[in-house]
């Protein structure tokens, strides 16, 4: 899979409505069928640090996000509520779904 984690910084004054600015872009990919998951967070740190993990199941589903009509339109759309470009950390691993944490494993 194609694993992705990217840091959005966002101008404050959009950063509690960045779930809603977000959201079109967000349910579109999510309907992706390479889409493995597509998932935000937000710093506990930085309110207006939000945090893109995202896998699709191979590089052709990777091409086909970034070659999408709502790819293209987020770049138009998203840039101009951010304080920079987003920064990215982008690996292939050889799996297709989560791994458990051993260390914190749940028992019972």
């Amino acid at each position: 899979m194609i694993f992705i984690t990217a840091k959005f910084r966002i101008k404050p004054e959009y950063a509690e409505r960045w779930p809603e600015i977000s959201r079109e872009f967000t349910e579109a990919t999510r309907r992706e069928p390479g889409c493995l998951w597509f998932d935000w967070s937000r710093s506990l740190d930085d309110p207006t640090e939000y945090v893109l993990v995202e896998a699709f199941r191979d590089g052709d589903a990777g091409a086909a996000h970034v070659q999408s009509d709502h790819f293209k339109s987020a770049q138009q759309t998203l840039p101009p509520h951010l304080v920079e470009t987003p920064r990215i950390v982008n690996a292939v691993l050889e799996q297709d779904d989560w791994s458990l944490l051993g260390e914190m494993a749940v028992q019972g």
